[in-house]
């Protein structure tokens, strides 16, 4: 059966179809500033990315700042973890930094990010007083801002995967910090277009986040990355 509208008003109608109309323009423009967010991160920080064999001639490092990103649920570092530590390991190792801090999530007693990665680097034979441990790295943000603030980093390499890396830098350098990349070994992890969907919506919140540079929920007293990590220890 064939429906009808001669019961509903014209000016109903009008009205709908102009809803309806301008709903999807603000569709169209949303979409348009994510996407237009996501370039803009990206291009700002794609010049400051190295590959780990070109060991670009960088003074004055402060150290290599390793990024968290989850625990298995026996508490080992997840593939994507090892991956980061592994490379931040090897820039040490070759003398780009005299120290390495890791950040990551340490919220809760029975959750401890960077207590893990400090033991994996320790394993591979960074010495304990070289490691500092943030323990309040609750989002990329959040590191960065005490990375400055807390561990008076000014000078830093981060490590992170290619496509967290472009935001990391980015917030790094919008609080302040000289900060150059280096990714972590380049393979497909298993839920990599969540990832990649989450990081473009990520990227804007970061925008917003860098413009009102709100304080991270844990600041704390300063401990210089310069000294001792074992500072660091609980």
């Amino acid at each position: 059966m064939k429906m009808t509208y001669k019961f509903i008003p014209k000016k109903i109608i009008k009205i709908t179809k102009r809803l309806l109309a301008g709903g999807l323009a603000l569709a169209t423009a949303g979409v348009f500033c994510l996407l237009a967010g996501n370039i803009y991160v990206k291009r700002s920080s794609m010049n400051r990315i190295f590959a780990d064999n070109e060991k670009p001639e960088i003074p004055q490092i402060d150290c290599i700042l390793i990024l968290g990103c989850g625990l298995r649920p026996d508490g080992e570092p997840t593939q994507m973890l090892k991956d980061r530590l592994d490379m931040g390991i090897a820039l040490y190792q070759s003398g780009m930094a005299p120290k390495i801090l890791v950040s990551g999530d340490h919220g809760r007693i029975q959750y401890d990010e960077v207590n893990r990665m400090k033991q994996y680097a320790m394993d591979a034979g960074v010495p304990s007083q070289d490691i500092f441990m943030d323990h309040a790295g609750f989002s990329t943000y959040e590191s960065m801002y005490r990375a400055r603030d807390v561990f008076q980093v000014k000078r830093a390499i981060v490590v992170t995967q290619e496509y967290h890396l472009y935001r990391a830098l980015y917030d790094g350098k919008q609080l302040g910090l000289e900060v150059w990349g280096v990714p972590a070994k380049k393979i497909r992890y298993g839920g990599q277009k969540r990832r990649d969907v989450r990081e473009v919506l990520a990227r804007n919140k970061d925008i917003l986040y860098c413009l009102f540079q709100p304080e991270p929920k844990y600041l704390g007293e300063a401990i210089p990355v310069s000294g001792n990590g074992d500072l660091t220890n609980d």
